[in-house]
């Protein structure tokens, strides 16, 4: 039998360069002189000798002839044998291969069966609305005519060649070539008899004949660091329990409830006891985690990136692996459990995610077919110099459509709550962080990043639409108006934004000495005029306590008493101020150290009281903070909080209420920033008793015991422009919170 492909053809082929590998390989009608035939090729550089097998015609055994000495084969059947109905082409057989150790295989041929990806999927794949595009793209357990194997898709338009390769064919790139379905550049190809488990890579072949190897950007789970392959996975296997939590999210008032954050790297929140240099699996994580933040009383936990990332000496902020769950703690199916055990438990989880910039690692999206398709290829618009990064090229659809649809899919695979962006700041800004020539102006010849903001806004816009419930948080540092309002009023549609400027300015307070504080009184005053003005979150977070900054306790002045009065006054006065709270792991007992990824936090610091009592004063201002209206309900409404005296700079002291929708419903606070008490009346609302629910002087945290308790009667000779007065007294370096009680 004469083969008609021409030399050219073959020569691709062998060279890993074909585009259209199904041209050649598979199953084929033609013609000769004896009729219809159905020719099947196949390209075997390992073996022998080759048969084919037509198990649908009595399992014929016909051999097959080699017509290239590298190793392509063909055999030639009449098109009268059976075939399959769906499809013309295709009819059931197998190939057997005689490998140089003598050893026989027989397999399925790759070529023979139809693509995953439909003509409408290229078509919203070009358009960058393909939303659930991680069901398509990577790698899928697939069963087709009672075969069951891999589908393997990928984008790489410039590409000279693609395949697939891992130990199931000896990592070579010749045996399993993907076809380019043109002209959209998605690759793909069906690989039977293979399964969950298998570590796999994309070969790469690019227009400049360099070949690589890369893992897969839409990779399901990947080989723990510093290994970089990708790894075949199941993600449908796990059988949740939170069906409830689901259902009940939906109607979640999160701006009218209180949400309490506690930020957690999970390599570094614990470890092992007899091994304090491993890592605890997320099940160990999840049945230890759970419990603690219950009993502290926070609602929701914020997993630092938990997508796979190369560096553990790091937070995990330059991801690889966007769609994979990080390795280094077990697999998809444990991090399912993590998740579904707080839901069960009533916790949230918010995931940090990162599609402001992604690393340099060969392994990894950069120049990915051997030229810029995820990234800008001016180094203006495509790199962070200061973080050595590259930025995503927001204008182009598939990156969009990469991102939106990774955003989704946390949401939609392991029914995350929400998730906190970071460094949106940096998206913005064409100029952020660049000199005068060092970066490219917008068409209009501004300095707005318009392509990344109208990513943000879709993406909020698909996740607030397809999850309802879910929450969006933006890690922006500027004045860029509209955050965390929603796209078709102007904004960017997330929830709510992280309060940065209440974070820098009362962390600079707190660091300066009491005495010197009454210099400093607009520092704590001034949030107080843009409180409003976004749905804030006012973090101590991780950024807080690395690069020299030392941790918050160290942070804190004067003595050890004082360190540790100053950091309960921080605590109180952050949780009685407008705004969501989140805190960071270790400062709700006074972590000494900075972060350190290579150890867990300092739990035996515990054994002391004073580090108990910061511990139970955070817990107890989480109870309050859900139990108590004026705390939470109007957190981002002016008509939620009212200064009774911001004026006494001499006294370092400050007086507030804080009020829920029920006028009658309201808090009193004082706080005082220095080390001695003070004595002063007060204005307040109602001539009523007043019990002093919270101290952060109290005994039981380890204070002095000045205050108020248990009470103080107000009477009818008002002060501060209102209609009653009490004589508080404020402890040192502390905070008292009054409840009005009308009973008494």
């Amino acid at each position: 039998m004469q083969s008609t492909l021409s030399p050219e053809s073959i020569g691709a082929l062998i060279a890993g360069r074909h585009e259209q590998p199904f041209e050649i390989l598979g199953p084929h009608q033609q013609k000769n002189r004896r009729g219809e035939t159905i020719a099947v090729r196949a390209y075997l550089p390992h073996s022998e000798q080759a048969w084919l097998i037509d198990t649908s015609h009595k399992s014929k055994r016909v051999p097959m002839i080699q017509i290239h000495p590298a190793g392509l084969y063909e055999a030639a059947f009449p098109s009268t044998l059976r075939r399959k109905e769906d499809n013309a082409q295709r009819f059931d057989y197998l190939i057997e291969t005689k490998e140089p150790d003598g050893m026989t295989n027989q397999m399925h041929d790759p070529y023979s069966f139809p693509h995953f990806l439909s003509e409408f999927d290229i078509y919203l794949l070009g358009e960058g609305t393909h939303w659930q595009s991680y069901d398509k793209l990577g790698a899928h357990l697939r069963t087709i005519d009672g075969v069951s194997g891999v589908n393997f898709a990928v984008w790489a338009p410039n590409a000279k060649g693609v395949s697939v390769v891992g130990n199931f064919n000896k990592w070579d790139g010749r045996r399993h070539l993907l076809q380019k379905r043109i002209p959209s550049g998605f690759w793909e190809i069906f690989i039977p008899e293979i399964g969950e488990g298998e570590v796999y890579k994309y070969q790469i072949k690019q227009a400049d004949g360099v070949v690589t190897e890369r893992a897969d950007p839409y990779g399901f789970y990947a080989e723990v660091p510093p290994r970089t392959a990708s790894v075949v996975a199941d993600l449908s296997k796990y059988l949740w329990n939170d069906s409830q939590w689901l259902k009940d999210r939906e109607k979640f008032d999160w701006q009218h409830q209180p949400f309490s954050v506690y930020e957690v790297h999970l390599g570094s929140w614990r470890r092992p006891g007899n091994e304090p240099h491993q890592w605890l699996s997320y099940r160990d994580t999840a049945n230890q985690l759970v419990e603690y933040v219950k009993q502290m009383g926070y609602t929701h936990i914020e997993l630092m990136p938990v997508a796979e990332h190369p560096l553990s000496a790091s937070w995990g902020y330059q991801v690889v692996g966007y769609y994979s769950v990080t390795s280094r703690y077990g697999k998809p199916e444990d991090f399912m459990y993590l998740v579904d055990l707080c839901h069960q438990n009533g916790i949230g989880v918010i995931l940090d995610w990162v599609p402001a910039h992604f690393p340099k690692d060969g392994h990894g999206l950069r120049r990915f077919d051997g030229t810029a398709i995820y990234e800008h290829a001016d180094p203006r618009q495509g790199e962070h110099q200061d973080w050595g990064t590259h930025i995503f090229n927001y204008g182009r659809n598939e990156v969009r459509n990469f991102l939106i649809s990774n955003a989704l899919f946390w949401l939609d695979k392991y029914h995350i709550d929400g998730l906190r962006v970071d460094a949106v700041a940096s998206m913005l800004y064409l100029d952020y962080s660049r000199k005068e020539g060092e970066w490219v102006p917008n068409e209009f010849g501004g300095r707005e990043n318009i392509k990344a903001i109208d990513f943000l806004k879709k993406m909020n816009e698909e996740v607030h639409l397809q999850h309802k419930g879910i929450l969006t948080i933006a890690e922006e540092s500027t004045a860029w108006g509209g955050v965390s309002r929603p796209t078709y009023t102007g904004g960017l549609g997330f929830s709510m934004k992280w309060n940065m400027g209440w974070m820098n300015d009362t962390l600079r307070y707190m660091r300066h000495d009491p005495v010197h504080r009454k210099y400093h009184h607009d520092e704590l005053t001034f949030s107080l005029i843009y409180a409003f003005h976004e749905n804030f979150v006012l973090p101590i977070s991780h950024d807080e306590v690395v690069h020299g900054k030392r941790s918050i306790m160290d942070q804190m002045p004067g003595d050890l008493w004082q360190k540790f009065a100053n950091a309960r006054l921080l605590y109180s006065y952050m949780w009685t101020h407008p705004g969501k709270k989140l805190q960071f792991m270790g400062c709700e007992f006074g972590q000494w150290s900075e972060w350190n990824f290579d150890e867990g936090l300092d739990w035996n610091l515990l054994q002391w009281d004073t580090h108990q009592g910061l511990q139970k004063c955070i817990a107890d201002l989480n109870r309050l903070y859900k139990t108590e209206p004026s705390l939470h309900e109007l957190d981002f409404d002016g008509l939620g909080f009212e200064w009774i005296d911001c004026h006494n700079w001499e006294s370092s002291t400050f007086v507030y209420i804080r009020k829920a929708r029920d006028p009658k419903d309201h808090l009193v606070i004082g706080a005082n920033f220095t080390p001695v008490p003070r004595r002063y009346r007060i204005g307040v609302p109602e001539a009523v008793w007043y019990d002093e629910i919270f101290n952060s002087d109290a005994p039981i945290y380890g204070g002095s015991g000045v205050g108020n308790a248990p009470g103080l009667q107000a009477d009818n000779q008002g002060s501060h422009f209102r209609p009653a007065a009490i004589d508080l007294v404020l402890p040192p370096l502390g905070a008292t919170i009054l409840k009005p009680n009308y009973g008494k």
